[in-house]
């Protein structure tokens, strides 16, 4: 691997580019303006010609000779061998057209006839005259070319190299993405790409963060419930051991304490499974949810049985999904709603979307916006795990839930 720097890339390609253009314009130029020079020689041969009187005077220019034929007479000026050494009637064989060109010995030679019932006036050159055009012509245009070049050459050094500032100026603000103490004291002038591209690596470093102070409450909120239950556990055990309390009632308060950290660990576990297959293709499964509401609803009536459940469906009730994905997310928001609810709980599934209703009090618009986020306290203090686990499972499911306040109670909506 050959290393250089971008800026040596750069002016690289900027030097190759304009050699290939200088080069290109040294073959092409020439080529193209050919028509132009020609048209001038057809010019400078033919003027002459018609200003010539019949009574065969002729008029001499030093790179043009004249050939006339007058009832069958041939008279031609001085110079014509000088312009080219040929017999005369070699060149009147080739001469087809009003006016045109033959190539002899390798030489391009130009004519320009014109003819009426009387005579024929015939003005002969070589290419000694396009060749001077020509060589006047590139002495004016490659001076032009090879400054333009050397500026255009110039132009993209100075490009290239505040173009390599801004880059190496990214660098170093990638660099310093864990570095709170990194202050940008940076200013762009123009508004492009690579300036899109630096407010996104700030919105990186916000995001990032934002995440690792959500991640930092998470573990302290992670550890207080974890350790409620266990401090709960072991003074239990010290006052059965101790023998302050009957193990029979010791033994069902731990059992609960450890129902409680099963089901912390299990909605733990089922979020970082989330993670993983948050990259996977969504599931082609179908399911219908209304026998899953159903089942859960029976659940969760034991816990709450003064609120009334009800179900309501109309339609279309199968949902993308599996079983287990919907059961997760059907008693995670029961959990949740079985907490606020006062005296209702309504599910009501129509024109493709699930609606979960509670008559219990209004979220906070300030947590209404954090809601499903992991790492954040929710209503009352909750750890708010498994709205978290709802909103990831359904996103995998390709479904969106927005949570609304109703005049009295809140409603889930999935769509």
């Amino acid at each position: 691997m050959i290393k250089t720097t971008l800026y040596r890339q750069l002016v690289s390609i900027a030097i190759i580019i304009c050699g290939i253009i200088f080069i290109s314009l040294g073959l092409l130029l020439p080529k193209l303006l050919l028509p132009i020079y020609e048209k001038n020689i057809y010019q400078y041969l033919k003027q002459p010609l018609e200003l010539i009187e019949d009574d065969l005077n002729l008029v001499e220019l030093e790179d043009v000779a004249y050939i006339y034929i007058v009832n069958n007479e041939i008279v031609v000026s001085e110079n014509l061998k000088e312009i080219i050494n040929i017999d005369t009637r070699q060149i009147l064989d080739r001469i087809n057209n009003e006016y045109g060109k033959f190539t002899y010995l390798g030489k391009t030679y130009y004519y320009y006839n014109i003819e009426n019932q009387y005579i024929s006036k015939i003005a002969i050159t070589n290419n000694n005259y396009l060749l001077e055009i020509r060589s006047d012509v590139m002495k004016t245009l490659l001076p032009i070319i090879i400054g333009t070049l050397l500026i255009a050459v110039g132009i993209i050094m100075l490009w290239a190299n505040q173009l390599v500032k801004k880059i190496y100026h990214l660098k170093e603000k990638v660099d310093n993405l864990d570095n709170d103490s990194y202050v940008d004291k940076k200013q762009y002038t123009f508004d492009d790409e690579l300036t899109a591209l630096s407010k996104a690596i700030d919105d990186m470093k916000a995001t990032l963060k934002k995440q690792d102070e959500y991640k930092n409450q998470m573990y302290q909120n992670i550890s207080h419930d974890f350790k409620t239950p266990l401090t709960v556990i072991k003074s239990h055990i010290e006052a059965i051991e101790d023998g302050i309390m009957d193990p029979q009632t010791g033994g069902a308060i731990i059992k609960e304490q450890l129902k409680k950290l099963e089901i912390k660990v299990h909605s733990l576990l089922y979020l970082n499974k989330l993670v993983y297959l948050k990259d996977l293709e969504k599931t082609s499964e179908k399911i219908n949810v209304k026998p899953i509401i159903e089942s859960s609803i029976m659940k969760f009536k034991i816990q709450r049985p003064d609120v009334e459940f009800s179900l309501i469906s109309s339609g279309r009730t199968i949902f993308n999904g599996t079983h287990d994905m919907w059961e997760a997310i059907i008693d995670n928001l029961l959990n949740n709603f079985i907490r606020y609810a006062l005296k209702e709980i309504k599910i009501t599934i129509k024109n493709n979307k699930i609606t979960f209703y509670n008559d219990g009090p209004h979220i906070d618009p300030d947590i209404l916006n954090n809601i499903f986020t992991p790492y954040k306290k929710g209503i009352k203090g909750q750890f708010g795990l498994g709205l978290s686990i709802v909103k990831k499972t359904l996103s995998l499911l390709g479904y969106e839930i927005n949570v609304i306040n109703e005049k009295k109670g809140v409603s889930f909506i999935i769509k």
